[in-house]
């Protein structure tokens, strides 16, 4: 889903990018690379790709256990390197690869696109213009209902080696976070395995990570399969001047999903009967209205940004750092410490 729904689409509306080979080990009819894509090369492995002297960019969409070692090679092949989040399974593999990038002078750039979520830019707004005044709780979710354990990594993959609830969603979540605020100055997190698994192989399903501030935040990032809405809460921001609440996920996957792509019609345009709601005072009471989330930048903006990046060979300009992934890293590192030891971890 990673190649097809996200990345060939937005690599496809970049003018400056050309989708040059795709590798895939067992092309089969209904599923061949070849026959969807006659335009790109088709590899059976991912050393003949990376070998390619005419490929500029590496893409790297598998699962999070694979990462470190095809980041590695691509980058000390000359390539600069576009990879999935999870960016690696542990910070200090995240610094390793930060390191061959620069010792290869090359950029290496992560794909957090939801930080391109129109929702997510339009409570940066009203963070930036100071609507909400000084903001003293803020919450993040990516609640549904999944009763039934995926078989993809996301569902198999062990967290230690990036799988895992807490490495999908939570870097999705975390990184908003982060960005919004910076690193806190504690973490304090519960696991859950809201499915009841147990015994072996059970690994979390579900998590609440508390994020506290030096100037009183706290800020909250939540994820559960057992929520049985038929509205799922997204953000809840409070703060001095007012609140902001939102449901529903950002629209840009299930347009993705339905063949649509940046550059067309309405694409990451939210149907106005989602709006958030603002909450303010005035004249000492408090008046709500509709919100509409600010007009969408989209996923493209990440992929022409990077395409920027390359083509001036500008590491600043790299709109998800490499550093930046590591920083969450670190969060989900300490999360997982406090959940083993019911303690709070100072970072």
């Amino acid at each position: 889903m990673s190649a097809k729904v996200f990345h060939i689409p937005l690599i496809q509306s970049t003018p400056s990018l050309r989708l040059a080979a795709i590798v895939q080990r067992t092309p089969v009819p209904g599923n061949s690379a070849a026959e969807d894509h006659p335009e790109a090369k088709l590899y059976n492995s991912t050393s003949d790709l990376i070998s390619d002297p005419s490929i500029d960019i590496i893409v790297v969409t598998t699962p999070p256990d694979s990462h470190f070692d095809l980041c590695a090679a691509a980058l000390r092949a000359g390539k600069h390197v576009f990879v999935e989040k999870p960016f690696v399974p542990t910070s200090a593999e995240a610094s390793r690869l930060i390191d061959i990038a620069t010792e290869n002078k090359r950029l290496l750039c992560v794909y957090q696109n939801r930080r391109w979520d129109s929702d997510f830019l339009t409570f940066r707004k009203l963070q930036a213009d100071g609507t909400l005044g000084r903001i003293v709780e803020y919450e993040t979710h990516f609640d549904r209902y999944k009763a039934v354990k995926p078989e993809t990594w996301k569902g198999q993959l062990a967290m230690d080696n990036g799988g895992g609830v807490i490495y999908d969603l939570g870097t999705h979540l975390l990184d908003q976070t982060v960005v919004a605020f910076g690193l806190p100055e504690s973490v304090t997190a519960v696991f859950a395995n809201q499915r009841g698994e147990t015994g072996p192989g059970a690994e979390p399903d579900s998590f609440t990570v508390l994020l506290r501030y030096a100037d009183g935040l706290l800020a909250t990032a939540k994820a559960g399969v057992m929520s049985i809405e038929t509205e799922q809460l997204r953000y809840w921001v409070r703060g001095t001047k007012g609140t902001y609440k939102k449901f529903h996920l950002d629209c840009q996957e299930d347009q993705l999903k339905a063949g649509l792509k940046p550059g067309d019609a309405d694409f990451g345009v939210e149907d106005a009967r989602l709006s958030g709601v603002l909450t303010t005072l005035v004249d000492g009471r408090p008046v709500r209205r509709d919100l509409p989330n600010v007009k969408p930048e989209t996923y493209g903006a990440l992929y022409a940004r990077f395409a920027d990046a390359v083509a001036r060979n500008d590491a600043d300009l790299v709109p998800v750092k490499a550093s930046e992934a590591r920083d969450v890293l670190r969060v989900i590192e300490a999360a997982r410490e406090s959940a083993k030891t019911g303690k709070t971890v100072v970072l």
